[in-house]
């Protein structure tokens, strides 16, 4: 006679084998990018450190500056008057590097084994991470040393999203694509907050270890991915997802004005008709010719140039305009980052609800604008108001950039013209967030220019860039649009047509 199962056992027989499997893909990915962004966030933070004002600090007995000088704290060369451009240099270094990366790194990650090249893109992140932390240790006052290792770094990350997002997109299918992503890509949050918590344990102390611990992290993540990264569920002879259902006719833009576009998308993607050979990576331009490519990756562009802006330069605003310490301006910025975890799951939700990705991201980012100016205009009258508005922010700024980098990059890299070819994501993917990566560099540029001018004038460049993204989203809500509208006359037919038989 057979016992009763104990509970735990119970729950582990409730899910499937590739139920399990598919879990397991989503926590490590999971882990893998929170990495990546953990530690690309300890620079916002050290930034008040770097220069601050020194005048109410004890200096050392056998300091050599002048009691007068209120620099003496500083690390060089960041103590000179234009320390908010050597920042922006800084940042800079890594963002560009990051961009033009991005565009090679998804070809590489299309014809390489993700296992692989994820395993070794986290090791070098996490080596160059703590090399800049290093510099302080080491007393390096060069900014040339900052630079080339931002540099290296950058090329080092644009490792990470292509191949994280081709590999959840191998296992995982159209269905409930936009909650679960949403849900998934809350890692960019989390990584931020894991950052700016960890670097404000040391930004007061020895500002260094913010950067080599994070580094040290992200490469122990990196050997755990080499043992453990399952790229195709095939690997492990679990049932592939499927990423199209017939329906999908009715969600996709008008056959009549992409025909030309996809057929010759079609021609561009080579397949071997051969039992068991695998099809041909997608071409560059043949990526581009998916519908819907060109408009997401310029909207990214400027959605990106907004949530990095406040990435880098959140801490700077808050350490000057409400005058909290280094440490409470970057834990008060990870509210923002609470906000996009909040956003990016929403913005998923509503849009597997509606079946409109476009539509949904265009009215987030409608309503971003006026709360961005809320939070410069008021936000600041208390610490109440403040959280408030930085989460409902980050909630609205986010929601849309993580939708298009997660949801509608695998949406469009297995899109139904490319007839199941599923070398296309990883390329897709770098596509649409190598565009928006140059906004990623443009916004904190343009933030280290403006905001000797004016933090009012920063955040006027921020409404501008949001409601430019809004406008670039306009012909595919327009599409949406008419595809509710028909789906709406075919249910009304089917009604009729019902009652009638009736």
């Amino acid at each position: 006679m057979r016992s009763s199962l104990a509970p735990g056992v119970w729950f582990l027989r409730a899910f499937s084998r590739d139920s399990w499997f598919r879990g397991f893909i989503l926590l490590i990915t999971f882990f893998i990018y929170t990495c990546y962004h953990m530690s690309r966030k300890p620079i916002s933070v050290v930034k008040s450190r770097l220069h601050h004002n020194c005048s109410g600090i004890i200096q050392p007995t056998n300091n050599t500056h002048s009691i007068n000088d209120t620099t003496w704290c500083n690390w060089a060369p960041f103590d000179q008057s234009n320390y908010k451009e050597l920042l922006g240099a800084v940042d800079n270094a890594f963002l560009v590097a990051y961009a033009i990366g991005m565009f090679i790194s998804g070809i590489f990650g299309e014809r390489l084994p993700l296992r692989y090249y994820l395993s070794a893109g986290m090791l070098l992140s996490g080596l160059f991470t703590a090399l800049f932390g290093l510099g302080y240790f080491w007393n390096i006052h060069v900014l040339w040393y900052f630079v080339l290792v931002q540099i290296c770094n950058g090329l080092a990350q644009t490792t990470g999203w292509p191949s994280v997002v081709a590999c959840v997109g191998n296992w995982f299918g159209k269905g409930k694509r936009g909650l679960i992503m949403g849900i998934w890509n809350s890692h960019t949050s989390v990584g931020n907050i894991l950052g700016s918590l960890i670097a404000g344990i040391w930004v007061d102390e020895q500002w260094g270890l913010s950067f080599i611990v994070p580094g040290i992290i992200t490469a122990i993540m990196g050997l755990i991915t080499f043992f453990f990264l399952i790229e195709y569920p095939e690997d492990v002879d679990c049932t592939p997802p499927q990423h199209h259902v017939e329906s999908e006719d009715s969600q996709d833009l008008p056959e009549d004005s992409h025909s030309n576009r996809d057929s010759s998308l079609e021609s561009a993607v080579t397949y071997s008709k051969e039992p068991g050979a695998q099809p041909a990576a997608i071409s560059f331009f043949g990526a581009l010719r998916i519908p819907g490519v060109i408009e997401f990756s310029l909207c990214l562009l400027f959605a990106k140039l907004v949530s990095y802006t406040f990435l880098y330069w959140l801490p700077l605003y808050i350490f000057n305009v409400v005058h909290f310490t280094a440490k409470e301006a970057g834990d008060l910025s990870t509210l923002f980052d609470v906000g996009g975890i909040i956003g990016g799951i929403l913005a998923g939700l509503i849009s597997d609800y509606t079946n409109g990705r476009a539509t949904t991201c265009c009215v987030m980012l409608i309503l971003a604008a006026p709360m961005m100016f809320l939070y410069n205009s008021i936000g600041q009258r208390g610490i109440s108001i403040s959280i408030v508005m930085l989460i409902i922010s980050g909630a609205l700024v986010n929601g849309p950039y993580a939708l298009i980098t997660t949801a509608v990059s695998a949406d469009l890299g297995t899109h139904k013209s490319l007839k199941g070819n599923a070398k296309a994501l990883s390329t897709v993917t770098a596509i649409i967030d190598g565009t928006g990566s140059i906004g990623a560099a443009l916004g904190p540029l343009l933030a280290g220019l403006i905001s000797p001018t004016g933090w009012n004038n920063v955040f006027y460049m921020l409404i501008s860039a949001d409601i430019l993204a809004c406008l670039l989203l306009c012909r595919l809500v327009y599409k949406e649009v008419l595809a509710w509208k028909s789906s709406l006359h075919r249910d009304r037919g089917s009604s009729v047509a019902l009652t009638h038989a009736r």
